[in-house]
């Protein structure tokens, strides 16, 4: 039995959708699993135990030809069930088109009458909270169960000794601090504050991807603490989770790092700004705290995903937090 995931949105998706490959693979422990992601995010799964292979699809290199090549690979592969877990209309492509003997997506993908099987996907505060982990799992509720699963990435022995002597003997935090969306993003004068409120001897890392450099220097240096280190850039996605698992404490907004948390059970106080925690992206780990403006503002949420600066100018959904450390 062969099996092929899609998911090929950002970093938080892709590691959202990793409790398909658990369950599968635990209900059927013989079938073979591949994931499609797009490029560049393809680090998440490097030597995954329960995949057998990834699927990369480079969207900003030709991202239509690159279409084809993909669409090409996955019908040679002859899979059973292509499970797709974006809603967009190039991934109902792939799904439509994969010869699969069962398809399976949800109805929000403008293909998804082609399907074999529409599944609902909600997202509806007033209703109620439902974790994005469980709107993916119902996808293959038919297939297994009702059961919850939660998300789960593998770092190599590789990424644990690089995280190992990075870390060193003194106990650590990270601090993820930025975000692709300025208004899921706490400002920098607020984790220079959160910083400085540390113990002593912890050392801090900040963590980030290469754009994110420049924004992690800043808070170092506003910090002006020497045990800060700068390390944006410079570990791999796997690297960056192993580091965290061993933290006394991750502190990140509502983006990826908070799934890379989750997904290798690492502490985490996860801050929602414009976003709020009923969307349901919260952080799945044992020892996990939500942190939010206790603050009635009738403009939040003002969206899903965030925006490129306040709509009202204010920004008061992240000014009027606060954090006790630990």
């Amino acid at each position: 039995m062969t099996f092929l995931l899609i998911q090929t949105a950002f970093i938080g998706d892709v590691i959202l959708a990793t409790p398909l490959i658990e369950k599968i693979h635990r209900f059927y422990p013989g079938a073979q699993i591949d994931m499609l992601v797009r490029k560049g995010n393809e680090g998440l799964l490097h030597e995954h135990p329960l995949l057998r292979k990834c699927l990369v699809w480079n969207k900003k290199d030709g991202k239509y030809r690159a279409l084809w090549q993909i669409l090409q690979e996955i019908r040679a592969a002859r899979y059973d069930y292509v499970i797709n877990c974006q809603r967009f209309a190039a991934s109902g492509i792939l799904t439509v088109r994969s010869g699969a003997r069962t398809t399976i997506g949800f109805d929000k993908n403008p293909l998804s009458f082609w399907f074999k099987h529409r599944i609902p996907h909600q997202i509806n505060p007033s209703n109620g909270t439902t974790h994005e982990v469980s709107r993916n799992l119902a996808l293959i509720e038919r297939l297994t169960d009702a059961s919850f699963e939660k998300p789960a990435l593998y770092p190599s022995a590789k990424d644990l000794a690089q995280a190992a002597t990075l870390a060193g003997p003194l106990p650590y935090v990270c601090i993820a601090p930025t975000s692709v969306w300025f208004t899921k993003q706490w400002p920098a004068h607020k984790w220079v504050k959160l910083i400085q409120q540390l113990p002593d001897h912890h050392t801090v890392f900040l963590l980030g991807a290469p754009a994110d450099v420049d924004a992690c220097q800043h808070i170092l240096e506003q910090a002006n603490r020497p045990t800060v280190r700068n390390v944006a850039g410079k570990l791999s996605l796997l690297a960056s989770a192993a580091l965290m698992k061993h933290a006394q404490m991750n502190y990140v907004n509502d983006s990826a790092p908070l799934h890379l948390a989750s997904a290798v059970n690492a502490p985490v106080t996860a801050i929602f700004c414009s976003t709020i925690p009923a969307f349901g992206f919260t952080p799945l780990s044992d020892h996990s705290r939500v942190i939010e403006t206790s603050e009635v503002l009738p403009c939040r949420p003002c969206g899903l995903h965030g925006y490129a600066k306040c709509p009202k100018g204010h920004f008061k959904c992240a000014e009027t937090i606060e954090i006790n450390v630990f």
